[in-house]
């Protein structure tokens, strides 16, 4: 796919990096399918094709079937590129009009296809890939986020940190090595499957807890530091690239959020929870297929801290709301009330696994972020849900509509996010990055895998969970 203008702290079209980025405009609906030609697709599956079949058959609305078929596979068609040397897979995965892989993102992008590793070969070598292109990646720097191919430089190197050629970008974030965890431990549950662990992945394993260790600040600011020159605030980190000063109380600093913009307060909480459940993963992986127990203890003994300083400071009461979790904080008692539409978010954390979804606080921080004394949460004529400071004021992303729904239990909120999705993809029959509030025709990125999968994901939850939700037209 031909790249497109869009806002946001990425790559423009060639040739015009250097001009202002503009919202695009949709083109006219088309209902034959947006799939590559069969020739075109990078990556087949027997079994995800069977999976579109058997979905599709129940949903009895026509858009929303045209856009899963659409979606769910788009990671596959699109992004995967994949290869075995020796009879060692590897699959670099891009997210879409950037060629780059985040660690994050490659993992959220293959997601949606784990519980069919089972039933396809090539589609378990997939994941193998995965696995061991994210172990080498983060044995090349655990503070990156996203990586090249190769050694071939980027747009960014020279950003005012310890770059390297393999690397994309350096933004220093919690959840770039949560999601390497979670998909190991996943697809280790459901496999039981050893061969990616090797000791090459030992080696990551622990370099990721070396790192958390270093940015719980116990008694340095660690080794990572960041700037960018950039009119973009959220681009770049203020105190030297050490950002605002913290005062250490177990949790994890995160110097940037998943939508790779510059945290206010250091310690992020969704992510500090993710980390926590992380941890945990990696301990029982390791003690079970190293049998490293010392590791394994280290591992819960940083968990223990996390969680100890989460049920400390996490959470207090709101104004309007009473005991709610707040987004990030300092340890100083300052605190930050909002949410961010990219995952790990506080309205996301179920899906992770990191809280239950009953759980009293996490309800009422819920009905927090799903209001107007949310900063970023925008109410318009398309739709009404999260946005984020990455591309500003009246853009929601369908990201934060497909997790309020992915979290939901109740059938009418489902429904009503199913509709805004239904009707904000602006006739192109894939999710976007953002669009307008009141107008979903203006819109930012047109090749977005992660939202793409994320979307096929939901149809598939509710299609297990749910179904009856599909017997309608919305």
């Amino acid at each position: 796919m031909k790249r497109r203008s869009f806002i946001g702290n990425t790559l423009l079209t060639a040739g015009a990096i250097a001009a202002a980025p503009q919202l695009l405009t949709a083109s006219s609906p088309q209902k034959n399918s947006m799939r590559p030609e069969v020739s075109r697709r990078l990556f087949k599956s027997e079994a995800v094709e069977a999976e579109i079949i058997r979905i599709k058959k129940d949903i009895s609305d026509p858009e929303l079937s045209w856009l899963f078929e659409n979606c769910y596979p788009n990671t596959l068609d699109t992004t995967v590129h994949f290869s075995e040397t020796g009879g060692e897979p590897d699959s670099f995965i891009i997210t879409g009009d950037i060629n780059a892989m985040w660690l994050r993102d490659s993992t959220a992008q293959v997601w949606p296809y784990l519980h069919l590793v089972n039933q396809d070969p090539q589609l378990k070598k997939l994941f193998v890939g995965v696995i061991n292109r994210q172990t080498k990646c983060i044995l090349i720097d655990s503070y990156a986020n996203a990586f090249n191919f190769g050694p071939t430089g980027s747009e960014w190197k020279t950003d005012l940190t310890e770059m390297k050629p393999e690397l994309h970008e350096r933004k220093w974030e919690i959840d770039s090595l949560c999601y390497p965890i979670r998909l190991s431990y996943h697809y280790w549950k459901k496999t039981g499957d050893a061969v990616p662990f090797n000791q090459q992945w030992l080696m990551a394993a622990k370099r990721i807890v070396k790192t958390f260790e270093e940015q719980q600040r116990k008694a340095s600011k660690g080794p990572y530091h960041f700037m960018r020159l950039t009119e973009k605030q959220t681009d770049t980190v203020c105190g030297g690239g050490y950002g605002n000063p913290v005062k250490a109380n177990g949790l994890i600093c995160s110097t940037f959020r998943p939508s790779d913009d510059a945290t206010t307060f250091l310690y992020l909480i969704p992510s500090n929870y993710f980390a926590l459940i992380s941890l945990r993963q990696m301990a029982e992986l390791v003690a079970s297929v190293h049998k490293d127990t010392s590791f394994a203890t280290q591992c819960n003994s940083l968990a223990d801290s996390v969680e100890k300083g989460l049920k400390q400071h996490a959470s207090a009461n709101h104004l309007n709301y009473a005991k709610v979790m707040a987004f990030e904080i300092d340890g100083y008692g300052n605190r930050l009330y909002m949410d961010d539409a990219n995952v790990p978010s506080l309205l996301g954390m179920p899906y992770l696994g990191c809280i239950k979804p009953d759980d009293e606080t996490y309800l009422n921080t819920r009905k927090f972020v799903l209001s107007n004394d949310n900063p970023w949460f925008f109410e318009g004529k398309a739709a009404s849900g999260i946005g984020g400071p990455h591309v500003g004021a009246d853009m929601i992303w369908p990201m934060s509509l497909i997790m309020r729904a992915m979290t939901s239990t109740n059938d009418q909120e489902i429904i009503q996010c199913l509709k805004w999705l239904k009707n904000t993809h602006a006739g192109t029959g894939f999710m976007h990055e953002t669009f307008h509030k009141d107008n979903a025709e203006k819109f930012t990125r047109s090749w977005f895998a992660w939202a793409n999968t994320l979307f096929g994901e939901l149809i598939l939850k509710i299609h297990q969970e749910r179904k009856h939700i599909l017997d309608s037209i919305l």
